[in-house]
């Protein structure tokens, strides 16, 4: 399985009572009343009111923490993934307090599921202090921003673009993000791909290129036309 530092997170413990107080009620309190919304619109809303919150400070915090993980793995990676994953969280956070102040979270009326709900245990349990660089707090705001792309946006957790190793990418074409490893971490603790709207990226067996893929992919497309397609005169 692929996985990138930081994006897929592992739970520990499931939230309980004992959880850290936050912003004068525990993070366990939040999550129970994120559960609660109604729908996408109250959920931005919920998620909205705890994210501003914080200060774009608390975001260089999370970058600052992201890149003291990474700082081992191929320069050229590092590079490219930090840039992205900086835009995501800036980008979030002001789409974030623009869509509250234009008053968009009232027009968003479809329903949550049980299964996007059962989205902040899992958040919970990971914002438990366990001696990691992130203070619950800042782990949490994490949880929020990500949640907030796939329940409210219905958007990846991990954007369009990111980098993977070996040169695949989250992608978005014809209306559908798809992702190399969404269906590869669905059995990991933790992990965002079993809330992520996105679809696992193919194989094999469609037609168009692969969209800036790596050599490996773009050979089995060319390999799989030819075999398949009769592309061989």
């Amino acid at each position: 399985m692929t996985v990138i530092p930081e994006l897929i997170f592992m739970s520990r413990t499931p939230i309980d009572s004992g959880d850290l107080l936050t912003g004068g009620a525990t993070i366990a309190q939040k999550c129970l009343d994120l559960q609660k919304a109604k729908n996408r619109g109250d959920l931005g809303e919920k998620i909205a009111l705890l994210v501003l919150q914080h200060s774009p400070v608390d975001i260089q915090r999370m970058k600052q923490n992201f890149s003291n993980r990474i700082r081992d793995i191929n320069p050229e990676y590092r590079e490219r993934l930090t840039k992205k994953i900086t835009e995501h969280l800036l980008g979030t956070y002001q789409r974030i307090r623009l869509l509250q102040q234009q008053g968009a979270f009232k027009t968003m009326h479809e329903p949550l599921t049980d299964q996007q709900k059962k989205y902040w245990d899992m958040a919970g349990g990971q914002c438990r202090d366990n001696g990691d660089a992130d203070a619950p707090a800042i782990r949490f705001l994490k949880y929020l921003l990500a949640g907030f792309c796939m329940l409210v946006l219905n958007e990846p957790g991990h954007p369009a673009g990111t980098p993977f190793p070996g040169g695949d990418s989250v992608q978005f074409t014809g209306g559908v993000y798809y992702c190399p490893v969404r269906e590869k971490a669905n059995d990991v603790d933790g992990a965002l791909c079993p809330f992520c709207p996105a679809l696992q990226t193919p194989e094999i067996g469609y037609l168009r290129p692969p969209i800036n893929s790596g050599e490996h992919r773009k050979q089995e497309f060319i390999e799989h036309c030819h075999k398949f397609h009769n592309f061989n005169g």
